[in-house]
């Protein structure tokens, strides 16, 4: 982040603090923002560029910044009201939208810091700088749960890196949270020489998201609105991406799915028995019956991408290793598809701590006799490395030698380092439940007493290994009691 740009964001996040003590907490107040800066940005355009603004006169910045007490407090409620009735990105932005700045004398403060700056007059990805500043703060407030939704960015550019999606492609990603991946995806593909056909595809058609919930869509919207993504109509829809196929197919898939072992309702396919739901998916695409939503994912993913669609998803270690349906979607997704590279991620560097994660690449193939995967290539990024949220966070120099081992270039001229193994099509089918939670360097903690985690996090993953054996337990006992 720029100078500019971290004293901006700076200005902002300070007075947070001063709206956090009256109640608002780090959440609503980057929903606040997301309201407000859109109509400072929407009137500069109209003012300065002369462009037609979206934003009707009554409800617009100028309505707001000219009243003051309960007058403006009254009519920005109206302003969120109307707005949130509104078609395309403007009613995704406002939907719902509710003031949680109930006094009305920060709420002026707020406006006046905003109206301090001229947006139109920063640079595009200064002013995206400043918002995911923000957003990354939001997700530091671990106690909002607010990190859930955010990926490391290290993490994401690296994924795109070794990905390296192409001009006039499109781009997926069904759990896009505050769109992390869009962005990178964004600024990688502007690296090309891009004419204005391939100019006008990135920013209208490029990208397609989903998002399970109300308030992240509109920070993700709002995120691309000012990367200069999206215009009128809203390239994210607030949906369950399970609930069914899409039927449309994407060049790319770049997701980190939600976190968490078990599903509200059981995907089922036309041969499988699902369990006791009060809602039960019906997805004859999906290869087995679970409730497992990463699994889920990992099978949708599967049929959104096109035929020789590359994609590469964030998955934690039990899709790895789980039994039954998970067994069968790995059979299925190493014969249908190339499975080429698994990376194996630290803990540490997730807001949820004690999280497992991989990073899987896939490319979808069509349909053959043979197996499409020949070795699955893992890069060993766990063991013996130790990052932390603030003392050692993950940088991109951290996943460096992984690009460099990955071979973007030229894929089946890789090398084996220490970190860096291949494991045959036949090696992968006979492991027990062909299990591809594979680990081969001397863990140097479990020999050195001091360099065990931290308690809290071991304690962490005992409570969510006994979360997932009751989970377990009690299919179980639903199955015995159905028969």
């Amino acid at each position: 982040m720029n100078k500019d740009s971290a004293t901006i964001v700076q200005k902002l996040w300070n007075y947070c603090n001063v709206l956090r003590d009256d109640g608002v907490s780090y959440g609503d107040y980057v929903e606040q923002l997301t309201y407000l800066l859109f109509l400072k940005m929407a009137d500069e355009q109209e003012r300065i560029l002369k462009i037609t603004s979206i934003i009707p006169e009554d409800f617009n910045w100028q309505s707001l910044i000219s009243k003051d007490g309960t007058e403006l407090e009254n009519h920005y409620r109206n302003v969120l009201f109307n707005l949130g009735k509104s078609e395309g990105s403007l009613g995704v932005i406002f939907r719902k939208s509710q003031n949680r700045i109930q006094d009305p004398a920060k709420l002026k403060r707020l406006l006046s810091l905003i109206d301090e700056e001229i947006w139109m007059g920063l640079d595009i990805d200064i002013k995206g700088e400043i918002y995911e500043g923000l957003l990354q703060k939001n997700a530091e407030d671990t106690k909002s749960g607010a990190g859930q939704y955010f990926t490391p960015r290290p993490l994401i550019k690296a994924m795109v890196t070794v990905v390296k999606p192409e001009p006039m492609k499109t781009i997926c990603d069904p759990a896009c949270g505050t769109g992390g991946f869009f962005l990178a995806a964004h600024e990688f593909i502007k690296k090309y020489s891009l004419d204005k056909d391939q100019k006008e595809f990135l920013r209208y058609r490029t990208f397609k998201g989903t998002d399970i919930v109300d308030n992240v869509v509109r920070l993700c919207v709002m995120n691309l609105y000012l990367h200069g993504i999206g215009g009128e109509e809203s390239p994210i829809n607030c949906k369950d991406s399970l609930l069914s196929d899409p039927k449309i197919r994407y060049d790319y898939v770049l997701t980190n799915p939600p976190f968490g072992k078990k599903s509200s309702i059981t995907i089922t396919n036309s041969e499988g028995k699902a369990a006791k739901s009060s809602l039960i998916y019906e997805r004859e695409d999906f290869w087995a019956t679970t409730s497992n939503k990463q699994l889920n994912f990992l099978q949708h993913v599967k049929t959104i991408l096109k035929i020789h669609g590359k994609t590469a998803i964030v998955v934690p270690d039990n899709v790895l290793f789980e039994g039954g349906a998970g067994e069968t979607i790995r059979k299925k997704l190493l014969t249908t598809c190339d499975v080429h590279t698994l990376l194996r991620l630290p803990t540490g560097i997730f807001y949820a701590q004690g999280v497992k994660a991989n990073v899987l690449f896939f490319d979808k193939k069509p349909a053959s006799d043979k197996p499409w995967t020949d070795k699955l290539w893992i890069y060993d990024l766990r063991t013996n490395k130790h990052f932390t949220l603030k003392e050692n966070p993950l940088r991109y120099t951290d996943l460096e030698e992984f690009i460099e081992c990955y071979n973007s270039e030229n894929r089946h001229k890789r090398k084996e380092s220490e970190r860096f193994k291949a494991f045959t099509y036949d090696e992968l089918m006979q492991r027990d439940k062909v299990n591809l939670d594979i680990f081969w360097l001397r863990d140097e903690s479990m020999e050195d007493l001091e360099n065990l985690p931290d308690p809290e996090v071991i304690a962490h993953e005992i409570v969510e290994n006994l979360e997932f054996a009751l989970e377990q337990f009690k299919g179980i006992y639903e199955e015995l009691t159905e028969e």
